[in-house]
């Protein structure tokens, strides 16, 4: 996987903000670029161990974690509160899944300052009305204006920091639209000042997507979220010079996976003799949030009583 080596690390520079890693990672970088669903600090720490250059704070998988769905269910400071948790747990840039902005302009705008205080790298807002609906479920896909929308993003530009990337998620296709109202739309809010455009599909191949990069001809880098044309290869998204893969659900899904079956495994053992081997040790946990860190700290702090 190209970029894999870590080298977009938290930088040591001072003046080396997350969003300057995030837009050298999604908006001024000639190779493809990847990054991974985060829904809390445990799996945002997993996968910056992994090599991830960016993460991806989901909405779909925030939700699912609180146990809400994705419907705008979780209030966004609930979100705002969880992102801050997966930026302190992980070096990496982190692009936050803001959904439509939970409203109009004013609530976009805020939610955006409060996610630039909280450290984190980038918003994507999608042109669809709120509540929102999960893109891959139904059809009850409501697009909002353009021009609405459109101010939504200038007022995200006007209120945060300069370097806070912004990215405009295209809803068009998703909702059954053709492809010259997808192209229109993002044309409309590269005007508004979007710094990438995240074009949806949920078609099992790829086709949709590809011939929007054709037609859209790099105006803007182009972001994309594979969930459902996961099959097509990386060189294809190479070839079609996207900016960078969105993994966007697939940690969350794996951990509901594993946790079902050491489940259903521990109640019919009744016991855990058999699925002990199997499990992560409780020291893997230690390690990745650094309690000798907190032993060092306490030694230098908190010195023996005489």
């Amino acid at each position: 996987m190209a970029g894999m080596n870590g080298s977009i690390k938290r930088s040591n520079d001072p003046k080396c903000t997350p969003a300057d890693m995030l837009r050298r990672l999604v908006c001024c970088n000639n190779a493809l670029s990847f990054l991974i669903e985060a829904h809390d600090g445990l799996s945002a720490a997993i996968a910056g161990r992994a090599g991830f250059e960016g993460i991806w704070a989901s909405g779909l998988s925030i939700a699912s974690a609180l146990g809400y769905r994705d419907a705008n269910e979780a209030s966004w400071t609930q979100v705002v509160d969880v992102v801050e948790r997966i930026v302190d747990t992980c070096d990496r840039p982190v692009l936050v899944d803001g959904d439509s902005g939970f409203g109009n302009f004013n609530s976009a705008r805020l939610l955006a300052q409060k996610l630039h205080q909280r450290g984190a790298a980038g918003v994507a807002l999608q042109d669809s009305c709120f509540p929102k609906m999960n893109s891959l479920i139904g059809d009850r896909h409501r697009l909002a204006d353009v021009s609405e929308f459109s101010g939504r993003l200038r007022a995200v530009k006007d209120t945060v920091a300069e370097d806070f990337v912004l990215v405009a998620r295209v809803e068009a296709l998703i909702a059954g639209q053709p492809m010259e109202s997808a192209l229109l739309r993002a044309s409309a809010y590269a005007d508004a000042g979007a710094d990438a455009i995240l074009i949806h599909s949920r078609r099992s191949t790829a086709d949709e997507i590809l011939s929007f990069a054709k037609s859209w001809d790099n105006r803007l880098p182009l972001v994309i979220v594979p969930t459902k044309y996961h099959k097509t290869p990386s060189s294809t998204f190479r070839d079609a010079q996207i900016a960078a893969v969105i993994w966007a659900n697939q940690p969350l899904r794996a951990s509901i996976a594993a946790i079902r079956s050491v489940c259903e495994r521990i109640a019919a053992d009744e016991g855990v003799v058999g699925i002990d081997p199997q499990i992560a040790p409780l020291e893997e946990i230690f390690e990745l949030l650094d309690y000798s860190e907190l032993a060092n700290a306490e030694s230098k702090y908190q010195p023996m009583s005489s």
